[in-house]
């Protein structure tokens, strides 16, 4: 979890290879009329976000219910939304990728192919809710390499790199 450019992505699928369970980018289930918003340069709303959050929530929790591990790539800004995730899935762990909004912008600014655009950035950023302690998020710094990402995702889930 963590704001666009944070590279959920790519721990995200680096972290289902090294458990070998499935992966989803929460990015590919947003309504059409979401992706339309983002790419226009305007901010989702909780009411835009909530259809979303609960088809997210319902993928997790058919993984759960068939005993299938799952890493899902997702904002999940708000604790809000991380509840309602943790709603389809009971006991669901949160990987928090932070970092520089210099660092973020740069990152953005350099993708290419993906409807978010960078003047996004601050809404994200003014939109986020860090997870509290009492979330028991693993948190990960962007400044990292992707392998000691990896490594500090693998040793928060208690298991080994």
């Amino acid at each position: 979890m963590g704001v666009s450019g944070c590279g959920k992505s790519t721990l995200g699928r680096a972290l289902a290879a090294a458990l070998a369970v499935g992966y989803v980018e929460g990015d590919e289930w947003h309504p059409p009329r979401n992706v339309a918003l983002m790419a226009a340069g305007t901010p989702l709303t909780d009411a835009d976000r909530a259809d979303w959050l609960a088809t997210l929530a319902g993928r997790l929790g058919a993984a759960q219910a068939a005993g299938q591990g799952l890493v899902l790539a997702c904002s999940a800004l708000k604790r809000s939304y991380r509840d309602r995730l943790r709603q389809g899935a009971p006991g669901l762990r949160f990987v928090f990728l932070h970092g520089s909004p210099e660092l973020l912008a740069r990152r953005l600014e350099e993708r290419r192919g993906h409807y978010m655009p960078a003047t996004l950035l601050q809404s994200q950023l003014d939109t986020l809710e860090p997870p509290g302690a009492d979330e028991q998020p693993i948190s990960v710094a962007i400044e990292w390499p992707p392998a000691q990402q990896l490594a500090a995702a693998l040793a928060g889930l208690s298991l080994s790199p």
